[in-house]
């Protein structure tokens, strides 16, 4: 058993001794570069169909022939020599004089060949999805259809092989997106080159004959058969690497053949112009929809452009629409839930989350979690959010709308010391990206956060960078006259007022809205006269608008102006709207507190919180007071 080890290990030595192995390195390494150079220069120099296979056979065939010759004959400075045996080259070796080193003709040939490898390999190993390139570029795509390949073993659909492609060019040239290549330019580049029987045609033939097209996506497919069913096989390829980039298949019967492809045109059709369409995405956001439809995908698009400037309405709209088309694109059921929390329709997006939570198994992971998230927010606890939103960062860690929403959750806590390092995370996404942030409250929560910190040097430099981004975006504007204001630069902070009065007016926006926003924003700067000043002038301009009433109620009591006169006008607010108790119950509850009615307030805050259509951190804190209240007031 030991002979038999000592003859294979001596066998191995004299492997490595006789060079083989580099020479098989070498050689392998040659027929790649001869097999790339032959596929790029086919077409070229006119190279018959059958040279690719026969190359390749010839340079199989010569690999065993060159493993003998390496074992026995050597490459030496003297010529080719017969290689010595182990005990004559031995005994050379210790009589001989060393060698200086010199680069031998063998080191420089194997250093030129690993060069070649890499170069010809480099693309394919380190490349784009060149559709992705081409999103990114903004270019339409091109796209060159082959002839179909009849498999069937039956003439009778050699018919359908150029029939295929034909009705297949006319379907994608009806898109702005594309450009394709009119068959007759295809075919009669392939007949030039000796192509007349498609089934001949490779994807490495394809790929130089889209190239010579100047095509950036090619179209390469089958027809199959199997008793009466009838297979037709698509497959989008990248012309320059030939990577295939999506398959399609359809399945019917012959007398169905039209309807198939069809069917296949919509599928091939749809698959680019989305592809396309996903351009106009930020780059952090893009992702495959879950939509077939490039007229859902359109409108989702649009509603996203409108929500990110805050037009919640249009955006409502939109998303509807791109639902109304596909109604299988669930993702809809959630923007349109989100809208509505955007917009205070608390209702309509608790029933939009439970609508999109009841098709949670059909979701892929990532919209699962998303869709838990959003049925959190509406149903259960911002600690359950957290949960939900650490999943989703385990698998994806570079969408920046993830931290901005744990910042926004640690901000609804009142935990502003974790919610910056999470707004600051989402903001260096952004740059990391190139881009600007999705919408200006990425600015104005963290500057918030900053400000009840006291971090107001930070909240500054925020702004400046915000401005960039933003210019005159009211709710950046208003966050800076609260510093300034904060900070008893009254001469800045009213400046800042006024700028924001002005965006008012030019857009026509509500003069009750204004007033309100303006009560709120001398409220956050502690200057409760003028904040008091701009809630009564709300009411003054729409009397009976129980929001604004409740609004100048609240402040009177959380900030103890008159609570008696607070509590009045809160129980006005319910008489006017008794369906948003929900909500009013807060104040009430809050004011009777203060007035040292614990028992009744916390019985009005118990009924708040168990009408609250959302989790509120204010009540949750409220209600712990008077519980605290009650309790003491047993102990004495």
């Amino acid at each position: 058993m030991a002979h038999k080890s000592n003859n294979i290990k001596n066998f191995w030595q004299e492997l490595k001794r006789r060079k083989v192995f580099g020479v098989v390195t070498s050689y392998a390494a040659t027929a790649y570069i001869i097999i790339e150079v032959t596929n790029n220069l086919a077409i070229p120099l006119h190279l018959p169909v059958w040279f690719a296979s026969v190359e390749l056979i010839t340079l199989v065939i010569g690999l065993p022939v060159v493993v003998i010759l390496s074992w026995f004959f050597d490459f030496t400075s003297q010529g080719i020599k017969k290689t010595e045996s182990i005990d004559k080259s031995e005994n050379n070796e210790n009589g001989g004089k060393p060698v200086k080193g010199r680069l031998r003709l063998s080191y420089v040939l194997n250093a030129l060949l690993i060069i070649a490898v890499i170069v010809l390999t480099y693309p394919k190993i380190f490349k784009r999805d060149i559709l992705e390139k081409l999103r990114l570029s903004g270019e339409r795509i091109s796209v060159a259809v082959m002839p179909f390949q009849n498999m069937t073993n039956d003439s009778i659909w050699n018919i359908w092989q150029a029939g295929i492609q034909n009705e297949l060019i006319a379907s994608l040239t009806n898109s702005e997106e594309l450009k394709v290549r009119q068959s007759e330019t295809v075919n009669s580049l392939l007949r030039s080159k000796g192509l007349t029987n498609y089934a001949s045609i490779t994807p490495s033939i394809a790929s130089t004959v889209s190239q010579k097209l100047d095509a950036n996506i090619l179209i390469y497919g089958s027809i199959k058969q199997a008793s009466a069913t009838i297979r037709v096989n698509a497959q989008l390829i990248d012309s320059k690497t030939e990577e295939a980039l999506k398959s399609f298949q359809i399945d019917g019967v012959a007398e169905n053949i039209l309807h198939l492809i069809d069917s296949l045109s919509v599928m091939v059709k749809n698959s680019l112009i989305i592809s396309k369409l996903e351009n106009e995405l930020p780059l952090y956001q893009q992702h495959r929809p879950s939509t077939s439809s490039p007229e859902a995908y359109r409108y989702y698009l649009y509603g996203e452009n409108a929500r990110s400037k805050r037009d919640y309405p249009t955006a409502r709209k939109m998303y509807s629409q791109a639902l109304a088309i596909d109604s299988n694109f669930i993702l809809m059921r959630l923007r349109l839930s989100v809208t509505c929390i955007n917009e205070g329709l608390w209702e309509e997006a608790r029933k939009w989350s439970l609508n999109a939570y009841a098709k949670r198994n059909q979701m892929p992971i990532w919209m699962k979690i998303i869709a838990d998230i959003n049925h959190a927010a509406l149903f259960e606890t911002p600690f359950e959010e957290l949960k939900y939103m650490q999943q989703f960062l385990e698998i994806d860690d570079q969408f920046p709308g993830t931290y901005y929403d744990i910042g926004l959750t640690y901000n609804g806590l009142y935990q502003y010391d974790k919610a910056i390092p999470e707004f600051e995370k989402s903001l260096e996404l952004y740059d990391k990206f190139g881009t600007k942030p999705w919408w200006s409250f990425n600015y104005t929560l963290l500057g918030d956060a900053y400000h009840e910190t006291g971090q107001y040097k930070k909240e500054k430099k925020l702004f400046k960078k915000a401005d960039k981004d933003f210019p005159d975006d009211p709710s950046i504007i208003s966050r800076k006259a609260i510093l300034f204001l904060t900070e008893g630069d009254t001469v800045v902070g009213n400046k800042y007022i006024n700028q924001y009065i002005s965006i008012y007016k030019d857009n026509s926006w509500s003069e009750t809205a204004l007033a309100r926003n303006l009560g709120w924003v001398y409220s956050q700067a502690a200057m409760f006269d003028k904040a008091e000043d701009s809630f009564r002038r709300a009411i003054y301009l729409e009397p009976e608008n129980a929001y604004r009433i409740y609004d100048l109620g609240w402040f009177l009591v959380d900030k103890d102006r008159n609570v008696g006169e607070g509590l009045k006008l809160i129980d006005k607010a319910l008489e006017l709207r008794p369906d948003q108790q929900w909500y009013f119950l807060d104040g009430k509850g809050w004011g009777t507190y203060k007035q040292g009615e614990y028992k009744k307030a916390l019985e009005l805050l118990e009924k708040c919180k168990e009408l609250s259509l959302y989790y509120r951190h204010e009540v949750q804190l409220h209600l712990e007071a008077a519980k605290k209240a009650v309790a003491g007031q047993k102990n004495n």
